[in-house]
C-alpha cells in the first residue's frame, strides 16, 4: 500500500499556503455566491489536497507497470518498483535466470537513472512468490479518507494556520472568520457609511446589516450575501460602527454612545490570577467559594453554552457595585450569550419601574456595563441580592428584592491620613434585600484607585490579614466571606486564594461556622 502524504501528521505540521491553493480557494468562493467561514475553506483545502496527492499519485503510477515477478518485460519499459517506494526504472537488458529451484525465469537489469546504480530482479517467475500474491489494483488504491476526520486529526491546526495566510493575500477580505474575493464586494463608500450612521443615531437602538442595508444602494444586481458581507466589511472597518450582536445576529451600534466602560475594563474590576495553595481549603471553605459565585472563579471552557433558567440571583460585590456593573458569571451567562464581536448590545427592563434601558456585555471581561444609573436610582450597595428573570417575551428583566427602607448599620470603607484602608461602621439607607456577610460601602474616590495600584503589589497574605485585623476591630470573630468582600474594595481577588489565605494563617483559629478570629 502507498503511503500518502497527506495521511501523516508531518504533511500537514509544515502546511504553507500555495497559489495552487489561493486560486483554489477564490474559485471554491466564486462557487459558493456566499461568504465561507475559515473552516469551511479549510475542510474543502483539505479535501482537494487529497484529491491532487491521489491524481499525481495516479499519474506517477501510469508511467510504467507495476512490477511483479510473474511479469514478463522487455527492453525499454518502464517498471513501478512498490518495494523501493514505487521507484520507476527503465528495463536495459534481459537474461535468462539460473536457479534450479524456481525452474525456467528471466532475469532483467534495470536502470533508475543518473547517480543511481542498476539492480536486477527476477520475471516471468513461475514460481509462488509473495510479490505476486497482492494484486497491482490493491497496491495503487488506498482507502476512502474522509477529509473532515483529517481535519479533526492530524490537519487539526490547519484553520488556524490558514487563517493567518490569508490575512497576508490582498486578495480575499474577511470579516468575522468570513472571507470572500475582495474584487467581488460591492462597493461601499464613505456616503453610504454617513447614511448608516445617520440612520442608527437617528433610531437610537442596534440595526442589523439587513436594516442597513435596506437605507443604502449597493446595486440591484448584487446578490444579497455578498451585498451584506460588503458592508459588514466596511462597517467593521470604521471605528464609528461597533457589532454588538448576540449569537450569529449582527447588529451595527454607535461607539460614541456606549460607556466607556463596555470597552475597557473598569479600573476596580480588574483581575490578575493569584496563585494559592489550594490543600489549605477545607470542603465547607470551597463551598462557601462555590456560593460566592465570583466570575473569575470558574474556569470557562472554549464554546461553552449552558441552559438558561427562567430566573437567576447575582451578589452585588464592591468593584461592580463601584463600576456600575454585573458579574457576569456562571448564572448570568446563559442569559446573555455571546456574539461574533467583542461585546454584544442588550436591552434590560427595571423589574421597578417598567422602563427599558441598554445595558453592554463585555465577555472577556466578565462583566455586564451601563447599570450605574439604575444602581443609584435603586440605591443599592455592595452586597445587594439582584435578581434577572427571563419574559416569555424574551425580554431581560433585572430587578432587586425590595424590603421597607431604613437606616441600618454596614461597613464602610475609607482612607485614613496615612492613606491606609480603615473600615468603620456607619449607618446607611437600604430598602433592598443583602448578604449582611458582604454588604460594604466605601466612597468613590481616586485615593482608592491609587491604593488598589499599591495593593496589587502587596503579598496577598500581608493583604488579608491586614483586613482581617481591621474587620476584628469592629466585631472579634469575623466570617470569610466579609473578609472576601473588604479584600475587593482595595484589590480585585476570587475567593479562593482569600480563603486559603485565612485558613493557612497561624495567628487566626478557625471557627464551626467558617469564620476566623485572632488567636489571643
Amino acid at each position: 500500500m502507498i503511503q500518502r502524504k497527506t495521511q501523516t501528521p508531518e504533511y500537514w505540521q509544515s502546511f504553507a499556503l500555495s497559489p495552487t491553493d489561493v486560486e483554489f480557494l477564490r474559485t471554491l468562493l466564486l462557487d459558493a455566491e456566499r461568504p465561507l467561514s475559515t473552516r469551511e475553506m479549510a475542510q474543502a483545502l483539505v479535501a482537494e489536497r487529497i484529491r491532487r496527492e491521489e491524481s499525481e499519485l495516479r499519474a506517477e503510477l501510469a508511467k510504467g507497470t507495476i512490477y511483479q515477478p510473474k511479469k514478463q518485460f522487455k527492453v525499454g519499459d518502464k517498471v513501478l518498483f512498490p518495494q523501493l517506494d514505487y521507484r520507476l526504472g527503465e528495463v536495459m537488458e534481459l537474461r535468462a535466470g539460473e536457479n534450479p529451484e524456481y525452474g525456467e525465469f528471466e532475469v532483467i537489469t534495470v536502470d533508475f537513472g543518473a547517480g543511481k546504480r542498476q539492480r536486477a530482479f527476477a520475471a516471468n517467475l513461475s514460481a509462488a512468490h509473495k510479490l505476486n500474491a497482492d494484486a497491482p489494483d490493491a497496491m495503487a488504491a488506498g482507502p476512502a479518507v474522509d477529509p473532515a476526520a483529517v481535519l479533526a486529526g492530524d490537519a487539526r491546526r490547519v484553520p488556524e494556520m490558514l487563517r493567518e495566510a490569508l490575512k497576508a493575500e490582498d486578495a480575499f477580505a474577511t470579516v468575522e472568520d468570513r472571507w470572500m474575493p475582495r474584487d467581488l464586494l460591492a462597493e461601499v463608500h464613505v456616503g453610504h457609511l454617513n447614511i448608516a450612521e445617520a440612520v442608527i443615531d437617528m433610531n437610537q437602538a442596534a440595526l442589523d446589516t439587513v436594516t442597513l442595508h435596506r437605507e443604502l444602494d449597493l446595486g440591484k444586481d448584487v446578490p444579497a450575501d455578498i451585498a451584506a458581507f460588503s458592508l459588514e466589511a466596511a462597517l467593521a472597518a470604521d471605528e464609528r460602527f461597533d457589532q454588538v450582536g448576540a449569537g450569529d445576529e449582527r447588529r451595527w451600534y454607535l461607539r460614541r454612545l456606549e460607556p466607556a466602560e463596555a470597552f475597557a475594563v473598569p479600573e476596580a474590576l480588574r483581575y490578575e490570577p493569584v496563585d494559592y495553595d489550594a490543600g489549605a481549603l477545607s470542603p465547607d471553605l470551597e463551598q462557601l467559594a462555590f456560593q460566592l459565585d465570583d466570575e473569575w472563579a470558574d474556569e470557562l471552557e472554549e464554546g461553552e453554552e449552558r441552559r438558561a433558567a427562567q430566573t437567576a440571583t447575582l451578589l452585588l460585590t464592591y468593584p461592580h457595585a463601584a463600576s456600575g456593573t454585573l458579574p457576569l458569571n456562571r448564572h448570568a451567562r446563559p442569559f446573555f450569550p455571546a456574539g461574533q464581536g467583542e461585546r454584544t448590545m442588550v436591552m434590560l427592563v427595571d423589574g421597578r419601574w417598567g422602563n427599558r434601558f441598554p445595558a453592554w456585555v463585555n465577555h472577556k471581561g466578565r462583566y455586564i456595563a451601563g447599570l450605574q444609573g439604575w444602581m443609584d436610582k435603586h440605591k443599592l450597595p455592595a452586597g445587594a441580592l439582584v435578581t434577572l428573570e427571563r419574559r416569555p417575551d424574551g425580554d431581560i428583566v433585572v430587578d432587586f428584592r425590595p424590603k421597607r427602607m431604613r437606616r441600618e448599620w454596614m461597613r464602610w470603607g475609607q482612607l485614613d491620613e496615612d492613606g491606609e484602608l480603615d473600615i468603620q461602621l456607619r449607618k446607611q439607607e437600604i430598602s433592598c434585600e443583602y448578604d449582611e456577610q458582604i454588604v460594604i460601602g466605601a466612597e468613590k474616590t481616586t485615593e482608592f484607585a491609587a491604593m488598589r495600584a499599591r495593593t496589587a503589589r502587596q503579598p496577598l497574605e500581608d493583604l488579608v490579614f491586614q483586613v482581617f485585623s481591621d474587620l476584628a476591630g469592629l466585631s472579634g470573630n469575623v466570617n470569610a466571606k466579609t473578609v472576601y468582600s473588604a479584600v475587593n474594595l482595595v484589590r480585585r481577588v476570587t475567593p479562593h486564594p482569600v480563603f486559603a489565605a485565612l485558613a493557612a494563617d497561624d495567628r487566626l483559629e478557625r471557627l464551626p461556622d467558617s469564620s476566623f478570629r485572632l488567636i489571643a
